[in-house]
């Protein structure tokens, strides 16, 4: 059922990053990066094509030296959504063809251009997914001149976006700029929020009720430790644990009923390593 699960959600993201390429990227010439934005840069001289269709050709290339330079794990893993997203990319173009703009607001399409895939790459990268294209390409610059992966990809994203200039004018130029550097403050913020995670730190003389419920109820672990207040010098428990949203919410209302006094510290968290979490890489 879990793999059901990834893979509806894997797709659909990648479904709002197709739907982006087709509806908002391709009709303005914004190229953000990616084999998207190459092929965008390619269609100009040969416009009798298709995004989808010039997509999967860069993949089959890129995923061809990929199989050699990163090794045949890295690239079977990368095939899918590679392919996948060129499809769906060439079957919006097939059966919506879209020859021009949806709207005269050039800046609003750009906002819309950012957010779309910011969402959908979010979705894809946290079930350990990828889109590959360029990812490829900036694995394999990274490996060859040892340089971060994150500092690959952005510079790949800036000469793609500076190579509009050239074909489409400077205006197109500047705003596909400005998308780029839009697009890693959001995916990052993106990938932060969509699986964030409540630390709580619960200072309570109803340990024993509250450790029932966390265990019982919301079938999650906590740690439980002794302390002593400053002023008071009354013993109390700590009790420590990791919820989400829906969790942290409904142990703070069982927590009014049980205990008014008790005192709680919330903070948040994108990424928990541990039994119930992530695995280790």
């Amino acid at each position: 059922m879990r793999i059901n699960k990834e893979f509806w959600f894997v797709n659909f993201g990648m479904l709002l990053i197709a739907l982006d390429i087709h509806l908002f990227k391709t009709p303005n010439h914004f190229a953000l990066g990616g084999t998207s934005g190459i092929s965008i840069l390619v269609l100009h001289y040969f416009s009798n094509a298709s995004v989808g269709i010039l997509m999967f050709l860069l993949n089959f290339v890129f995923l061809f030296f990929g199989y050699f330079i990163l090794g045949k794990k890295f690239t079977i893993n990368t095939i899918y959504g590679s392919f996948v997203l060129s499809l769906m990319v060439w079957l919006l173009d097939l059966i919506f063809p879209l020859n021009h703009t949806l709207t005269n607001q050039k800046l609003m399409e750009l906002i819309y251009s950012v957010f779309l895939p910011g969402i959908g790459n979010a979705i894809v990268f946290s079930y350990n997914s990828t889109t590959g294209g360029t990812d490829i390409l900036g694995k394999i610059i990274s490996k060859l001149f040892k340089i971060k992966i994150s500092i690959s990809m952005l510079i790949i994203d800036f000469i793609i976006a500076f190579s509009t200039g050239l074909v489409f004018g400077v205006e197109t130029c500047l705003f596909s700029v400005l998308g780029v550097c839009l697009k890693s403050f959001v995916l990052d913020s993106f990938m932060e929020n969509i699986h964030v995670f409540k630390i709580l730190v619960i200072v309570t003389n109803h340990g024993d009720k509250i450790k029932k419920y966390i265990c019982d109820k919301l079938k999650r672990g906590a740690t439980i430790h002794k302390a002593y207040g400053a002023f008071t010098q009354k013993e109390h428990d700590v009790i420590t644990t990791i919820l989400s949203r829906s969790q942290a919410a409904n142990l703070q209302n069982y927590i009014k009923s049980v205990d008014e006094h008790a005192f709680i510290t919330i903070t948040n968290s994108s990424r928990i390593i541990g039994n119930g979490f992530d695995r280790f890489d």
